[in-house]
């Protein structure tokens, strides 16, 4: 039976907690909101795949990540999306170092079928109303705070909480990719 998964980048301990406090205040001026209750993230892709696929898949992050290089990452803007998403945003800087690590993952799974996400952002909250989003816009105006982004981590969805949590963690291990050497024969 296939299952829900998700490769995502999670910043510090800090800004988690930084975001579930933002997420509380959202709450309280706003109202319940999609993506309330759950640990802010940068998503990479979300899939579903098998028991047997999802040890290719670790085994495919593993080999990934010990090429990774770990990357400082800039967070100083809020945004939105017109489906209601309102987020906090990675300069232009962090958004040009993350967006190849995004994409060096596609395509080390490229033989799965992914929902890709291209745009580095964190969620605050998702499918807000035009009023709600207003409400976050006029009480999230200025962030400035950076954190070491150093690992991926693999997700699988829980039906019961109907959320996400941690099974894995990769670690960036800045190692050079081999390089194939062809040599000679006489």
């Amino acid at each position: 039976m296939e299952k829900q998964y998700s490769v995502a980048i999670y910043p510090s301990e800090d800004i988690i907690a930084l975001v579930k406090s933002m997420k509380d205040q959202l709450a309280k001026e706003a109202g319940w909101f999609h993506s309330k209750n759950s640990v802010v993230h940068i998503t990479i892709c979300e899939f579903k795949t098998t028991d047997k696929s999802i040890e290719i898949i670790k085994n495919q992050l593993v080999r990934l990540c010990d090429t990774l290089e770990p990357i400082e990452v800039c967070l100083n803007g809020f945004g939105s999306y017109p489906n209601g998403a309102f987020f906090i945003s990675p300069n232009e800087d962090s958004k040009n170092s993350l967006k190849p690590i995004m994409k060096r993952v596609h395509e080390s799974l490229r033989r799965f079928d992914l929902q890709k996400s291209n745009d580095p952002h964190l969620s605050i909250a998702r499918r807000l109303t035009p009023e709600k989003l207003q409400k976050a816009n006029r009480l999230f105006t200025e962030i400035d705070t950076v954190f070491l982004c150093d690992s991926i981590v693999l997700r699988k969805f829980d039906e019961n909480i109907k959320q996400f949590f941690v099974t894995d963690t990769f670690k960036f291990n800045s190692n050079p990719q081999p390089k194939l050497i062809q040599g000679t024969l006489f």
